[in-house]
This record gives C-alpha cells, sequence and structure tokens, in this order.
C-alpha cells in the first residue's frame, strides 16, 4: 500500500492552502458557533480513492479535538454512492475544512484512477508503468503519491533524484559519453544516470558509457522490437545491467509497448490529463 508521510513541511503546506480560502475569516461561521458537527464523504462517482490521509492534518489545524474515521483505505476502488470516511468536530471546523480537503482529494483521486486504468492494461506483463515530472507546481509529492496508489512507479521526484541525460546535456557535453563520465565523476552523492535516446545509435552508446537506464523516446514498437535484444546484448556484454524504459506512448499502445521487452513505460497522462473524481461532504443532523 502506498504511504504518504506528514511532513512539518506538508502540514504547513496545507495550513497556507485552508487559509487561502478561509482568509480573513468565514463570514458563515456565527451560524454555527458552538455546535459540535457531524459528517461524512460519499463518492459521486467509481474510482480509486485516494486523499483522505489529508483530512486529519487539514481538521485539526481548525480543532485539535476533531476525530476522523476512514471507512476506505488509500489506493482502493469505489463506487458511487459509497461512504468513504467519517468526521466530527466544531461545526465551525467542519464547514471550514470541506472545501480544501474535497478539492485535493478529488485532485488526488483522478491521478489515481488514471493511473489504475493504464496499470490494467499491463496486466500479465513483466511491464511497471512510471511517472514523470510533469507534476503541478507545489503539488509534486502528493500528485506522486496519488500515482503510486493507482499502482504507478515514481521516476524521478526531482532533478537531484536521478541524473536524466536529455538531448541538450548530450548536444552541449560531447555526446553521450562525455555525458555520462562527467556526471560519474561529479555527482555529490551515489545517483542513477539515465539516458534519453531519440536514436538507436545513442541507445548502444548510453549501454556502452555505463548508463543506469536509457529512455526510449518516441520509438514505434516494431523499432523496439528489434532493438531491445541489441540493447541486452550490449549490457550483457558490459556486464552492467540497464533498465530500458520506453516514452512518448499513447495509452492505446501500451500492450504493443509491453511486448517489446522493455521494464518501464513512462507517461504524464495520470496527472496532466486525468478529470477529477466526484466526491461530496454530507453533513449530519
Amino acid at each position: 500500500m502506498a504511504e504518504l508521510q506528514i511532513t512539518p513541511q506538508l502540514r504547513a503546506q496545507l495550513q497556507a492552502w485552508l487559509q487561502e480560502d478561509i482568509g480573513r475569516g468565514d463570514l458563515s461561521a456565527p451560524a454555527l458557533t458552538q455546535r459540535p458537527g457531524r459528517a461524512h464523504w460519499l463518492a459521486k462517482g467509481a474510482g480509486v480513492f485516494c486523499g483522505g490521509v489529508l483530512l486529519e492534518p487539514l481538521l485539526q489545524g481548525l480543532d485539535p479535538a476533531a476525530r476522523v474515521s476512514v471507512l476506505v483505505a488509500e489506493g482502493q476502488p469505489v463506487q458511487p454512492g459509497q461512504r468513504l470516511l467519517e468526521l466530527e468536530g466544531a461545526a465551525t471546523a467542519l464547514v471550514a475544512v470541506e472545501r480544501t480537503a474535497l478539492n485535493l482529494a478529488m485532485r488526488l483521486s483522478g491521478v489515481a484512477t488514471a493511473t489504475a486504468a493504464l496499470v490494467h492494461q499491463l496486466e500479465g506483463t513483466a511491464v511497471r508503468l512510471a511517472d514523470t515530472r510533469k507534476t503541478t507546481p507545489g503539488l509534486r509529492q502528493l500528485e506522486k503519491y496519488a500515482v503510486r496508489c493507482g499502482g504507478g512507479l515514481n521516476h524521478r521526484l526531482g532533478l537531484d533524484d536521478a541524473a536524466m541525460l536529455k538531448e541538450n546535456h548530450l548536444a552541449w557535453s560531447g555526446g553521450v559519453g562525455a555525458a555520462v563520465a562527467a556526471v560519474r565523476a561529479q555527482a555529490p552523492w551515489p545517483a542513477r544516470v539515465i539516458v534519453e535516446a531519440e536514436t538507436a545509435a545513442e541507445a548502444l552508446a548510453a549501454v556502452a558509457a555505463g548508463a543506469d537506464g536509457v529512455l526510449l523516446d518516441e520509438f514505434s514498437p516494431e523499432a523496439l522490437q528489434e532493438l531491445v535484444p541489441q540493447l541486452r546484448a550490449a549490457a550483457r556484454a558490459a556486464g552492467a545491467p540497464v533498465v530500458l524504459e520506453a516514452s512518448g506512448v499513447q495509452p492505446q499502445q501500451l500492450r504493443a509497448y509491453a511486448a517489446t521487452g522493455i521494464d518501464l513505460i513512462s507517461t504524464s497522462a495520470p496527472v496532466t490529463r486525468s478529470p477529477w473524481l466526484d466526491l461530496s461532504m454530507r453533513f449530519e443532523p
């Protein structure tokens, strides 16, 4: 099961988002003063639930005595009308937290749902689905968590997580071998080196240079059927295993790419193209 660590930094971010909505103060609060409240969340569509874990830290910033009872675990499928969690606390706190908490959960559930749909297409293969760095600024940690909830893998969390050498790196450094060697020599901590290859020659050069991974960008399945065995043979000859990854893959092509012998398919689609999963909060008398 995917886990999300609620760090002090994330708590501060959650409170900032909550304050963005509350502003100078909730003008409806006088109608609720001194009243306890109870409510629950419902799914209004089918999908994969994600983001309920954020409700408690959001709510307790307004009412430390508030309680949340989770009925559906993160990453689990839900159906329309299904009750997801229950909460109780000061009515003013429940009303104030509603929009921020639901917005986050609907966004993350949408990402998890879209990821799960693509992962389902790869069932029965050894190929895993990975995300990219195309995330919403400020939401990277949460969107990548949602990808994990949907069964996907996180590729890189940031530029400090692994070195991805792309066309500009290769051009400005003098080629694949020089770029890989420069990173290996000067990286301040152990890090994977991945080369994005646009041609078969670049891919073979990356393996020869000892890259940990080769991202095969916008190759056709037919081209990869021919190239992947060559890359595997080159890696065996060098005595250094390499992770082969395809990118630029359309969802309807996942099975065709999975049959080429690659290890990963990376895509930004779950984050950049997913609709929100509709959820609602119902208050109880």
